[in-house]
């Protein structure tokens, strides 16, 4: 999804789920920032699952809820095409999932990790251990858009997509104090990731490494 970083500590800004650029190899999120996870309304802990997630919670994929408070604007467009696609739908259910996992304070939550592996998996895992270790999570509303999605000759499919924050913020445990500040260009962040289906035919994303305050995704 992750993406977000409680802004009390400087570490969690420079972290970010291995704090990779695009430049970089592999990470579930960006580099800097002060405005990150996600804003709004305060309102309740309780577990929400979307239409989408509930369809999807068949056979071996996991079902996903996070706090209701914890909200989501997709803007990704059906493309037509089934592979690329399903391509899209499985990268949500992984933003979604380290969500979750976020919420419930475990930074080896099998959900993120059904539509991850490898270098993608080690960062959201760094990312939640954040969060767990400043008693934190995510609330408010963040949006997705810009998606480019296009399947490689080896079977891979690359992503790119941006990320609004601006409506996104930290609440932390202990005090339920939901840290607010201000948007900048740093709340848009851009995202390039590698996927592969596996054998239970789950796109899992492998790498993803993301720039914040990208010129791409300023509104």
């Amino acid at each position: 999804m992750n993406r977000r970083r409680p802004t009390l500590l400087a570490a969690l800004a420079l972290t970010a789920a291995t704090a990779l650029t695009l430049s970089a190899c592999g990470s579930d999120d960006d580099n800097s920032g002060d405005n990150d996870k996600i804003a709004g309304a305060d309102t309740s802990s309780e577990p929400s699952t979307s239409p989408s997630e509930s369809a999807t919670a068949v056979g071996d994929r996991p079902k996903i809820e996070v706090p209701t408070d914890v909200t989501y604007k997709f803007e990704w467009d059906k493309t037509g095409d089934p592979v690329k696609d399903a391509v899209l739908h499985d990268a949500e259910q992984r933003i979604r999932a380290v969500d979750m996992a976020i919420a419930e304070q475990n930074p080896l939550h099998g959900a993120y990790r059904f539509y991850s592996e490898g270098e993608a998996a080690a960062g959201s895992e760094n990312y939640i251990q954040e969060f767990v270790d400043h008693k934190a999570r995510t609330t408010g509303l963040t949006r997705y858009y810009g998606e480019s999605v296009s399947i490689k000759g080896d079977g891979t499919a690359s992503l790119t997509y941006c990320e609004d924050q601006s409506k996104s913020f930290n609440k932390f445990l202990d005090t339920g104090k939901i840290d607010v500040t201000t948007a900048t260009k740093d709340s848009y962040v851009i995202y390039a990731g590698t996927l592969r289906k596996n054998s239970k035919g789950v796109w899992v994303t492998e790498r993803l490494n993301s720039e914040r305050g990208s010129s791409k995704c300023q509104p």
